[in-house]
């Protein structure tokens, strides 16, 4: 689905399809993902298999950007239930309790040819389509000053800092 203009907070470059994964996807998400990994020079915190990122988009939305039928970013959201096994999301929420119905959002990567186009941001508006009306919370390294101007820019506030295994992380939140 092309990106509607109206809700687009950023100038997005053309030749993007942004619309919800499906499992043809899922190879060009680990190929993404892998090539944005500490070893290899990225931020991205945990690797995740092929049957999570299936699993993940059988219960809650999954987003991906599309250029010339390769997948350049995705988008991940799960209910809070669903995380509230990660020893970083439970610190988070403790710090910072989440409102009723509220969604656990990413990790978000976009490939890095494709930073500063907008992609984020328009994985975000279509994201807001299919979930309207619900409060999204994430954390980012607060060090990763790039990823943070990012979440702002998406309409995205910081609910303060936190941390955890001697990291400092920001908490983020959308309200609508």
């Amino acid at each position: 689905m092309p990106v509607n203009s109206e809700l687009t907070h950023n100038k997005m470059a053309s030749g993007y399809e942004i619309t919800l994964a499906t499992a043809a996807d899922v190879p060009g998400i680990l190929a993404l993902q892998e090539a944005n990994l500490p070893g290899s020079g990225g931020n991205l915190s945990v690797r995740q298999s092929a049957e999570w990122f299936q699993g993940t988009m059988a219960e809650m939305p999954l987003i991906v950007a599309r250029r010339d039928d390769k997948v350049v970013g995705y988008m991940v959201t799960a209910t809070l239930a669903a995380k509230t096994h990660v020893a970083i999301v439970q610190a988070m929420l403790r710090q910072y309790p989440a409102p009723p119905d509220c969604y656990s959002y990413g990790p978000v990567c976009v490939a890095e040819s494709d930073r500063g186009k907008g992609v984020a941001g328009a994985m975000f508006d279509r994201l807001r389509l299919e979930l309207p009306g619900r409060t999204a919370i994430t954390f980012v390294r607060s060090d990763n000053s790039p990823s943070l101007y990012v979440h702002e820019k998406m309409g995205m506030r910081a609910l303060g800092e936190f941390e955890t295994a001697g990291v400092s992380y920001t908490a983020l939140a959308y309200r609508p």
